[in-house]
This record gives structure tokens, C-alpha cells and sequence, in this order.
């Protein structure tokens, strides 16, 4: 049974992950020119999408029938698989690499995260041999949370990062004096 406080939590929740996501749309269609000729551009656009549509996603199927716990538990499982392993496909190679330490970082902790959320919804009972004294879905929350603002993070990097064909920054002149 989900706690009132949980489902406003996962109403707006899902509202908000959904709101973010149509803006990345927006980012990526004025991007589009730069991007479309960069295979690792387009796979960091969809890595940074599956940062919003899957916990949006999750926090909508939760609500669906918040008395049954099996339902959380097998969308939560699922998708958190599929954002792990689809944000270690999705974002590979020279798009992984190109990003730099920082991203590198940032998509490493989301596939752990990812992984998290299912291993919490799979097992729920291993957070009480764990002494967490929060409830299951209270900590799913928590790692959404995380996951949607270093979904934020990378979008942020990624949008002011130069296209493939973006001449180079030209140095500052230097100072003739």
C-alpha cells in the first residue's frame, strides 16, 4: 500500500521527470544540426532521455494501483534493469569517453543507481539486513531523486558541449601590451 505522502510524492514526481524530459526535447531539436552527424552525440541525447522517461515513467506505474505492492515492484525491477543496462549500451565508447572524467562519473553512478532501484524492488527485505530503516519505497524515491539530477547534470554538460563540425575556441589574444 502506497502512503499518501508517497503518492503526491511519485504524482509530481512523475510530472516533473516528464516536464524535464519534453525540455530535452526542445534542447535536442536546437541541437539537432550539431548532433545528427555525431553518433556519440546521439547516444549521450539518449542516455541523458532515459535519465527522465524511465523514473517518470516508474513513478506513473506505481500510482496506477497503489494498493498492490507487486505492481512497484515489478515496473520498478524492470525499468531499473533497463535503465542499467541500457545506459551502459546506449552510452559507450568515444561517447563515454569524449564527455570526460565528470560524465564518465556521472553515467558509472546512474547505471549503479539504476541497478539500485532494482535491486531494492527485487529484494525490499535486504534493506532491513542492511539496518535502513526507511521504507522500500521511500528509498526508491531517494534514488530517483539522484537519478534525475545527474540526468539534469549531463544534460547541462552536454548542451553547451560544440557539435562535431563546431570550429575550435579560438584562444584569447594575447595581451600586446
Amino acid at each position: 500500500m502506497l502512503p499518501a505522502v508517497l503518492t503526491d510524492f511519485y504524482g509530481s514526481f512523475a510530472s516533473i521527470s516528464f516536464t524535464i524530459l519534453g525540455l530535452w526535447f526542445v534542447v535536442a531539436q536546437t541541437r539537432y544540426a550539431d548532433w545528427m552527424a555525431s553518433p556519440e552525440h546521439r547516444r549521450r541525447a539518449s542516455a541523458v532521455s532515459l535519465h527522465f522517461a524511465l523514473p517518470g515513467l516508474m513513478s506513473l506505474l506505481s500510482l496506477s494501483d497503489p494498493q498492490n505492492a507487486g505492481l512497484w515492484r515489478v515496473t520498478f525491477t524492470l525499468a531499473g534493469a533497463l535503465g542499467a543496462v541500457g545506459l551502459a549500451v546506449v552510452n559507450r565508447g568515444p561517447s563515454l569517453r569524449r564527455g570526460g572524467p565528470i560524465v564518465r562519473v556521472i553515467h558509472w553512478v546512474s547505471v549503479a543507481l539504476y541497478a539500485l532501484i532494482a535491486a531494492v524492488a527485487l529484494a525490499p527485505g535486504a534493506l532491513d539486513d542492511l539496518n535502513v530503516t526507511a521504507a522500500p519505497l521511500r528509498v526508491e524515491a531517494i534514488l530517483l531523486s539522484l537519478l534525475v539530477f545527474l540526468g539534469v547534470t549531463l544534460a547541462w554538460l552536454l548542451m553547451f558541449e560544440p557539435g562535431d563540425d563546431a570550429p575550435e575556441a579560438a584562444p584569447p589574444p594575447a595581451d600586446a601590451s
